[in-house]
């Protein structure tokens, strides 16, 4: 009956193949590891005999299905796999599951190093079809919420089948993807041997160790060719003694491989590789602490689902590590060793469950090694931010699917800040409607989807928040597609920064005519230059901005919006006051002309301005320009590392001439215009300006986590409104810039009513002497 079992199966897995029938490898591979796993199965349960009908059955799978395979210069593939099945049959009729779980990792690595090599043979040979019916059997990189398998290969045959790729490229394309692969899977085997050795547990140990061997064998010719066949013998002995040894003689084995695998990349990485790997491990490392001190009070883990995030970021920061390991040797040997001596600790620490400051300290040092030994043109890689953000856009998307929406809401804050520090300020300046589009899914969204932040804080179901999460990791990947496709030309940066400066400027100077519209006559000249004064020192502090933002750059740019917050607060705070002196002192009584002639009289035409007034109006002016020179300072920065400080410059340069002539005009008008109506329309503009600046500083704090939000049902306010009035639909915003308009007008009436009442005491004297 077995028999007939298993002719039903080949037959089964039998496909068209021209005139010939040929068994499916990637079919006949997998039916085999099913049977192997039969086999491991009856002998946990101590059916000796039924798992070796089972490894009888797998052998039987594979001589049917392979037959006649691997031949000519891949008998090495048939030796490795039959001495694999003498032992397992040998394991199973000893009861040894450590023995047969080894054979089964050594069968599956060189049955894949036999479907890769039948792969290159293939493209090498212009056989596209050969090479599509063998790549499926292959392993992919381990695929974690940051990284994604790879596909080089499979697309490297497609074109191959079209016609679209000549066979030397694809052949390039495809021994890359399996290598780098491969690779992948070795530091993952031995990662896993790791963890397998420190819980006690044996067969799972061995069965690592097999495959870590085994993934070698795939990588054994690129290793021959760097390092030469004596260093190839030696790492072989390495990885036969790691598989032999028992018990605590395990770590001093396990030391050997890493040593002789130190520094080597099969498939060396490309520069911009090497830039996306860099950026996430430093990205991934340092959210391993931030991840576990939310799920650890007290030496208690508190939360289950961050001490796993915790753990993932780590994974991910220990795969990168694995790969530009090698280049960082090359810089710095000993920073590069060090790291490779603290990775470890820190998964030893999140498992020991030690205080979360312990954790910081450590990953603190590898950060500070990092920062030595990454050179600087690997730290703007657009790639590595995309990856870190969608890995926590998926950490959103499974907290919401356990209802964990706090948790949620704080992976939504993570990830937008990473945006907001890194690939958003150049996606300002090379496609602003993506920007937008991608800022606006992330708040209130747009009219075809609902923002997360909306979402979110209205605790919506899984299926609503998944569509949203889909539309923003498609704008994602039009980001990538974009800011991967090159550099840009010169001409472009230049016209990018200039538009940049000149948006900012334009907010700047409306600011500014605003706030001086009104001090025209000699008198209230007095009242212009503090105000100027602060202007100008705002636009020092710009200066100082840049040039910190050129030297200092990592340690700024996090700072960025809790700094913008801090000084939005301040203008805010000064300008309310100011904005309550003006309507007293200068609109509703600087306008009366027998009020000023009686002032006049008073001071000996002298205008008096007191120390604390001269200090606000300077205050005022600073924070109020200084605000949108520090916004232009960030947004610069991304076309600072696309093409160079004098680039942007130029355009820097083009912007403030715009800037400059817009201004002129605006000033030029203000003196032209009657000064009744000009009151009018400066306190209409200071009111928008405050209203605007109110609204975005609520979204700046609601964005650092400094307020809630608590969006508006049914509301959508398109992007533009945002980023000209600062109006956003949550209850927060609208209503905070309620209090601030219903402050202004409030001023105007009281300014109003007191003008009035003064005027009305000043008529009865005038009346009594008559």
């Amino acid at each position: 009956m077995r028999a007939i079992g298993i002719t039903v199966l080949l037959l089964s897995l039998l496909i068209a193949s021209g005139v010939q029938a040929q068994a499916n490898p990637v079919e006949v591979a997998r039916a085999v590891q099913e049977r192997l796993f039969d086999a491991q199965v009856a002998l946990l349960r101590g059916d000796t005999a039924a798992a070796e009908s089972a490894v009888t059955d797998a052998r039987s799978l594979y001589a049917a299905g392979f037959e006649g395979t691997f031949t000519g210069n891949l008998r090495d593939i048939e030796r490795r796999i039959t001495a694999a099945f003498d032992r397992a049959l040998a394991g199973t009729q000893a009861g040894d599951g450590v023995q047969l779980a080894a054979a089964r990792g050594m069968i599956w690595t060189s049955l894949l190093d036999g479907s890769s090599r039948m792969v290159a043979a293939a493209v090498e040979s212009n056989d596209a079809s050969a090479a599509a019916l063998w790549l499926p059997l292959r392993d992919f990189r381990v695929s974690t919420r940051f990284s994604r398998p790879g596909a080089d290969a499979t697309l490297a045959v497609k074109a191959l089948q079209e016609g679209k790729m000549l066979p030397a490229a694809a052949l390039e394309a495809v021994r890359a993807d399996l290598l780098d692969t491969y690779q992948a899977q070795l530091t993952a085997s031995l990662a896993a041997a790791d963890e397998a050795h420190s819980n006690g547990f044996a067969t799972r140990q061995a069965e690592e160790t097999a495959l870590a061997a085994g993934y070698f064998e795939i990588l054994a010719p690129a290793y021959e060719q760097q390092r030469g066949a004596a260093a190839l013998t030696d790492v072989r002995a390495a990885f036969a003694a790691l598989a032999a040894v028992p018990g605590n003689r395990y770590e001093i084995a396990r030391s050997q491989v890493d040593k002789r695998l130190a520094g080597f990349r099969a498939a060396p990485l490309s520069s911009d590789e090497l830039a996306r790997r860099a950026g996430q491990l430093s990205r991934f490392i340092a959210l391993v602490p931030v991840e576990y001190a939310r799920g650890v009070r007290g030496g208690v883990v508190t939360n289950d689902i961050e001490i796993q995030e915790a753990l993932t970021f780590y994974e991910g920061a220990y795969a990168a590590f694995a790969d530009v390991q090698p280049a960082l040797a090359d810089r710095d040997p000993q920073a590069a060793g060090r790291i490779a001596e603290l990775l470890p600790q820190v998964v030893a620490q999140i498992r020991g469950v030690v205080e979360p400051g312990v954790l910081q300290g450590t990953v603190d040092e590898i950060s500070g090694l990092l920062s030595g030994i990454i050179p600087p043109e690997w730290r703007s890689s657009t790639g590595s931010d995309i990856d870190v953000i969608l890995s926590l856009l998926d950490q959103l998307e499974a907290a919401v699917a356990q209802h964990e929406y706090t948790l949620a809401e704080s992976s939504r804050l993570d990830a937008y800040a990473l945006l907001e520090l890194g690939m958003e300020q150049r996606l300002r300046g090379f496609a602003p409607d993506l920007a937008a589009r991608i800022e606006s899914l992330f708040w209130e969204g747009t009219r075809e989807n609902p923002g997360l932040a909306s979402l979110l804080a209205t605790r919506a179901p899984q299926e609503t928040v998944s569509a949203s999460m889909m539309a923003l990791r498609a704008a994602f990947d039009d980001a990538r597609l974009l800011l991967d496709s090159g550099r840009t030309a010169p001409g472009a940066v230049v016209g990018n920064a200039a538009v940049i400066v000149f948006r900012e400027g334009l907010e700047a100077v409306l600011i500014l005519a605003s706030l001086l519209a009104s001090l025209r006559t000699a008198e209230e000249r007095r009242y212009r230059r503090p105000l100027v004064a602060g202007a100008v020192l705002a636009l020092g502090a710009t200066a100082v901005s840049w040039w910190l933002a050129n030297n200092l750059l990592a340690a700024l740019l996090p700072l960025g919006e809790r700094l913008e917050a801090i000084v939005s607060l301040v203008a805010i705070g000064v300008l309310l006051l100011i904005t309550n002196w003006f309507f007293h002192k200068v609109y509703w009584t600087g306008w009366m002309a027998n009020f000023h002639a009686r002032k006049r009289r008073l001071i000996g035409g002298v205008a008096v301005i007191t120390l604390g007034q001269t200090t606000g109006l300077v205050l005022l002016g600073f924070t109020s320009i200084y605000r949108e020179g520090f916004e232009t300072v960030l947004f610069l920065q991304s076309l600072v590392l696309e093409a160079g400080s004098s680039v942007v410059l130029q355009g820097v340069a083009l912007g403030l001439f715009g800037t400059a002539i817009v201004g002129l005009i605006t000033f030029a008008l203000q003196v032209r215009l009657p000064y009744k109506k000009m009151l009018i329309v400066t306190g209409v503009l200071i009111g928008v300006v405050l209203l605007t600046m109110v609204g975005n500083t609520v979204h700046i704090m609601q964005a650092v986590g400094w307020l809630p939000i608590t969006p508006i049902p049914g509301v959508y306010f398109p992007h533009w409104m945002g980023q000209w009035f600062g109006t956003f639909a949550t209850w927060q915003g609208i209503i905070l810039q309620a209090v601030a308009g219903t402050f202004v007008i409030g001023s105007y009436f009281l300014a109003e009513h007191q003008s009035k009442r003064q005027r009305r005491q000043r008529v009865r004297p005038a009346a009594a002497g008559m």
